[in-house]
Order: C-alpha cells, then structure tokens, then sequence
C-alpha cells in the first residue's frame, strides 16, 4: 500500500466516525430547538442574545419531557392521560398510528418490560447458519395455542441498518444465551463481526439463579 493510500485511509477512520456523530448530534439538537417554537418570541436566543444559540431546545425538552413525566407518575396525572388516550383512539386513523407506536414504546421502555434485554444466538436463514438476535418475548395467545409455550420471539437486525430486520419465533431449545449485552450486540452486528466484544466472565448485575426464563441455554457444540 503506498503512503498516500495508507494515510488517506488513515485520515477517513478518523473522520468518518467523527462526521457522522456530529451530523447525529446537529439533527438532535436542531430537532429540540424546535420546542422554542413553543415559546413567545421574546424568549428565543435571537431576541435575548441578538443571535441563534443553538442547544437551548434541549433545556426545554428536558423539562417538558421531566414534567410529563411527573405528571405520569401520579393518580390523577394517569387518570388525564388516560382521558387523552381514550379522546386520541376515537380519532380515525390516528388512533392506528398512535396506538401502535405507543404500544411499541411501551414495551421497549417500559422498566418492566423484556423486550430487548437479552442477546441470543438462532439458526437463520437456515439449519447450518448461526445470527445474533434480540429476544422480544414469547407467544402467549394464538401462537402458544398453535406452536405450544416452548418458544420465543426474537428480532433479528439486519448489516449495518439494524433498525430493519426479521421477526422469527424459534424454539427455546434452539437458542443460546450469550453473555455479551445488547448495545454490544448491536455493535457487533453493525460491524459486520468486527467488533466482536470480548467474552465475559459472570456478571455481578446477572441473575444468580439462571438466565432469563425467555431463554433456555443450549449446550455450545
């Protein structure tokens, strides 16, 4: 490889992380400067300082999204919410939007929710091939009628969009449990395998009685 090739390449591992991280952060912050727009004109940077300050949407993001917070976090906070829950899901077609994407919220930040907790490796696309995947859950109405309670549910992402992917249900004998946790996961199908996160020894934070009852660890062949 000559010299210029080399520093060239050189020159792209070290800016091509960076741009791409400051171009995430620039959409972030220019999409929460936009909750100034809820605010009269006299409090923008522009009429406070004679200039665009960007980052000051994050301050008023943050309180918004701490007070509806607090707000959800008492009874009659709930009881409103559930009002406006309700006057949204009599709207048509809102409410198949908003009920769906408030579902899906639900169960990935929810504190007692599975989703996304765990990494396991599946046979896919077929018998002979292992991928990393997401466990989800596990079937519980028509489904574990259909297939019985002995399986998962697991999202597989795909190389290097993970937001695509596949949604399989697989046999809890069928998977293995990996140590590793989900961002590193991520990172390693994102990578193409190249990151591959070291193995871990046990970790304190784990459950000492098992895994996770969604997983049923198989013997590594």
């Amino acid at each position: 490889m000559s010299t210029f090739r080399r520093y060239f390449v050189a020159g792209l591992l070290v800016w091509i992380p960076l741009g791409i991280t400051l171009w995430v952060l620039t959409l972030l912050v220019d999409m929460m400067d936009q909750s100034l727009l809820l605010l009269p004109a006299r409090f923008h940077s522009e009429a406070l300082f004679g200039f665009h300050l960007p980052g000051l949407g994050i301050i008023l993001t943050l309180a918004i999204v701490l007070s509806t917070g607090a707000l959800a976090a008492n009874f009659f906070g709930r009881k409103l919410l559930a009002l406006g829950d309700l006057a949204l899901g009599r709207i048509p077609i809102v409410r198949s939007v908003y009920g769906g994407v408030k579902q899906i919220s639900d169960t990935l930040f929810s504190p007692e929710g599975k989703a996304f907790r765990h990494a396991v490796l599946v046979r896919y696309p077929h018998p002979g091939i292992w991928t990393v995947a997401l466990v989800t859950g596990s079937p519980r109405h028509e489904l574990a009628d259909i297939l019985g309670t002995d399986q998962i549910s697991v999202f597989v992402p795909t190389t290097p969009n993970i937001t695509a992917g596949f949604f399989l249900v697989v046999p809890r004998a069928d998977t293995i449990a990996l140590e590793m946790s989900v961002d590193a996961a991520l990172k390693y199908i994102i990578s193409m395998g190249v990151a591959e996160p070291p193995h871990r020894a046990q970790r304190p934070e784990s459950d000492p009685s098992g895994t996770d009852p969604n997983i049923v660890p198989s013997p590594r062949t």
